[in-house]
């Protein structure tokens, strides 16, 4: 049952955010973003988890943004190979540099992990910092798409 679930949930996707870089922006935010919750999964520090886990939680909160935003750029200007739109190709630019502002923040989320493995302390501090550069990159985007319409 699971798999027909799947497999309509895969074609509701590519019929709403097609086959080119709106589909591959939106898919790198989501892989983005479960990569931060991979490496949160990790600690074993309860503090220190449920800090890291409260940030994780409010960069989720993007994801369906991201999608919206994703399938309006499909909308204005359709997709389904490599090539960026150029109407759209500054939402496209902040998007794709949301998924790797979060990407990154995977990457600090990490090195945090293996500092209060070690018995250091840790400044959650980095991780704000990260994940309000995806929040200002989404925002950026939503901002470049609206003066696209």
């Amino acid at each position: 049952m699971a798999f027909f679930s799947r497999l309509r949930a895969e074609r509701a996707a590519t019929r709403e955010l097609g086959e080119g870089v709106w589909r591959r922006a939106h898919d790198r935010f989501q892989r983005s973003l479960d990569r931060v919750f991979q490496v949160v999964e990790g600690i074993t520090d309860d503090q220190v988890y449920n800090e890291l886990v409260k940030e994780a939680n409010e960069m989720a909160v993007l994801l369906p943004t991201v999608r919206q935003l994703c399938c309006a750029a499909q909308r204005i200007t359709p997709s389904n190979d490599d090539t960026i739109p150029q109407l759209t190709s500054a939402a496209h630019r902040s998007l794709t540099k949301a998924a790797n502002d979060l990407a990154t923040t995977a990457q600090v989320i990490a090195m945090m992990r293996m500092q209060a493995e070690a018995g250091q302390p840790i400044d959650i501090e980095a991780v704000r910092h990260r994940a309000k550069l995806v929040e200002e990159d989404v925002s950026r985007a939503a901002q470049n798409l609206a003066s696209s319409e």
